[in-house]
């Protein structure tokens, strides 16, 4: 075993804790972690639950890069600020984008909110559909992350007085994934969870909506494969020269799908990001790096709005933290959720999701 000068009690306290699963032969003492070499004596999933239980008590997360390798990250300090203590955030911004999006929503219908904020009850279907979605994909995380042990927020919602009303919410994860079976599922969770409030609330508002000359339909909304397919079964054919005014219901419908796509992209630490690592691994980066310059394409030839979104993947970064447990790889099972969970990116990816009708 090799060490750094002035650190025996350290390595040899290490080597105690980690002999029966791990067999230590060189570590090496960093600013931020402590990185051990050697040969692994139990199973992954055994080695990282057991080192977890010991390591933690003593400010470190034990994360296994390989058979060869472990490396034990330092805990950062919890500061804990009881004015700003769960759930009275969570429950502030959520009230602040209830407000916005009614007010959006209201806007939408015709009406003044500013000069008769009794108008704001014309908001309420949309606001109240599109929070529940929302809502529902956060949660969806929430309760999966619970299930597997993982201390997690609840929703952050992000109001927005222009747009659609919000842009959109969060949780954030406040311990490490422990492996990518976790990984994949706390990823997916949200949107297949929100997918189940978007798909019954577009065909309820497709049924609800006008049909209308082109012209006068306002901003055009680009259709996804799976937007088409729900609105052959609740409309039908739509003539030529005709196009749908979406209801309200169906509209925060239209933007569940579409939030829903973006969250799928395998980028950083979006959903997508959490399923491409789960199934790949390292080589997620280079997935990464090909869908944000896909995404310069479509800001090129489609809608320019993709650009901001490239240079946000670019912002955020291409990599992806890894999980406790980087070496046991998915089960056949979770392999064929993870690539099915692209295919349904591809069925909701709107590669022009607004535009103006010609001759507006």
């Amino acid at each position: 075993m090799t060490e750094s000068e002035g650190s025996q009690h350290s390595a040899s306290e290490l080597a105690r804790l980690l002999g029966d699963v791990f067999l230590v032969e060189e570590l090496q003492i960093q600013e931020a972690a402590i990185r051990l070499r050697g040969i692994l004596l139990a199973s992954p999933e055994t080695a990282v639950r057991v080192l977890t239980g010991r390591l933690t008590p003593l400010g470190y997360h034990p994360l296994l890069r390989s058979r060869e390798e472990i490396v034990l990250l330092r805990a950062a300090p919890r500061r804990e600020r009881p004015w700003l203590a769960e759930p009275w955030p969570n429950l502030v911004l959520f009230v602040a984008t209830m407000l916005t999006t009614l007010f959006v929503g209201a806007l939408h219908q015709g009406a003044d909110p500013l000069s008769d904020p009794r108008t704001l009850v014309a908001g309420l279907p949309f606001a109240a559909t599109l929070l529940a979605i929302l809502g529902v994909h956060e949660l969806g995380h929430y309760f999966t992350a619970k299930a597997y042990g993982i201390r997690v927020t609840l929703p952050y919602f992000i109001p927005a007085p222009v747009g659609l009303g919000t842009f959109g919410a969060f949780i954030r994860l406040k311990s490490p994934v422990t492996d990518r079976r976790a990984l994949l599922d706390v990823g997916i969770a949200g949107p297949l969870a929100g997918l189940v409030l978007a798909i019954p609330a577009v065909l309820a508002g497709l049924r609800l909506s006008t049909v209308v000359p082109a012209q006068s339909a306002g901003v055009g909304l680009g259709t996804s494969l799976l937007f088409l397919a729900l609105q052959a079964l609740a409309v039908g054919p739509v003539p030529d020269g005709r196009d749908i005014l979406l209801h309200p219901v169906a509209f925060a419908g239209w933007i569940g799908l579409f939030v829903t796509a973006l969250n799928l992209l395998p980028i950083g630490q979006l959903d997508g990001g959490h399923i491409a690592y789960a199934l790949l691994g390292r080589r997620h980066r280079q997935v990464a790096m090909g869908t944000a310059a896909l995404l310069v394409a479509f800001g090129i030839f489609f809608w320019q709005g993709w650009l901001v979104w490239a240079f946000l993947a670019m912002a955020m970064g291409f990599q992806h933290p890894p999980p406790l447990d980087d070496v046991t790889p998915l089960d056949p099972r979770r392999r064929l959720l993870a690539l099915g969970a692209f295919v349904l990116l591809l069925v909701l990816i709107t590669p022009a999701p607004f535009f103006f009708p010609e001759g507006m």
